[in-house]
């Protein structure tokens, strides 16, 4: 297992996820049995700004790898109940294309080749440093993103650019806490749509239950007096009852 001290930046946890505004968030599935293994690496993820599940077999992972929008899979090779090259297998028969990159103690040339050429994208032998697990995930992500996925997203004359970070209304920048930047790049890859509470709960702030506090209307309102104030048609709405949608008003 990868030491703290493997983590860009900081030699412990502890620091918010809204200390790094360079990175493009990512959505990433560890599929590790091994439960301090898997803790540790959604924890050090969470810690550079990315969101991160898990699931400690396969058969779990490979539903949630079903299910979810994920950016990267970090898949352990040897799992109870179907063991990672058959979850990666099954995934790329189903036509999923969601990089893996798989995580073994089989480190040798042939076990290498075997995990590329059931699908998984890269292998990275064990025991790992964070960082190069990070790298490589980033490389990954960036590889899929230019072939599936708009790095800029455009709403009206609101531009975000998911590499740089740079939001743009015209000719005029917009400067976005880390977190006002999760939220705009979600609604806007969701434009036109009605974006729930929960949506925004899962997969801004990555939680899985109701904490219970305002933190999604004071962001909203935050995010709304930057890129709405000033202009006579809003973009960012309030649907009374279900959520919130940015969609063009032609302003």
């Amino acid at each position: 297992m990868p030491t703290y001290a493997d983590i860009p930046g900081q030699r412990a946890f502890g620091r918010s996820a809204d200390a790094q505004p360079d990175r493009v968030t990512m959505r990433l599935l560890v599929i590790e049995d091994d439960r301090d293994a898997a803790d540790y690496l959604v924890k050090a993820f969470k810690e550079v700004g990315h969101v991160a599940d898990a699931a400690m077999d396969g058969e779990d992972g490979l539903a949630m790898a079903l299910d979810g929008q994920y950016d990267v899979l970090i898949v352990d090779r040897m799992l109870p109940k179907r063991d990672g090259l058959s979850v990666i297998g099954t995934l790329r028969a189903k036509g999923i294309e969601t990089p893996a990159l798989i995580l073994s103690a089989l480190g040798q040339v042939d076990d290498r080749v075997k995990g590329l050429r059931a699908g998984g994208d890269d292998y990275l032998p064990k025991p790992y440093s964070f960082s190069e697990l990070l790298a490589r995930v980033e490389v990954l992500s960036r590889r899929r993103g230019s072939r599936h996925e708009e790095t800029l997203l455009r709403v009206g004359d609101l531009a975000l650019d998911r590499l740089s970070h740079q939001v743009r209304s015209g000719e005029e920048e917009i400067s976005l806490q880390p977190r006002e930047f999760r939220l705009l790049e979600y609604l806007m890859k969701h434009a036109g749509q009605v974006v729930t509470r929960t949506m925004l709960l899962e997969n801004v702030w990555d939680y899985h239950f109701d904490p219970q506090t305002n933190v999604i209307d004071v962001h909203i309102s935050r995010l709304r007096s930057k890129i709405d104030k000033g202009f006579s048609q809003p973009l960012l709405h309030t649907i009374r009852g279900a959520g919130y949608m940015v969609r063009d008003g032609a302003r």
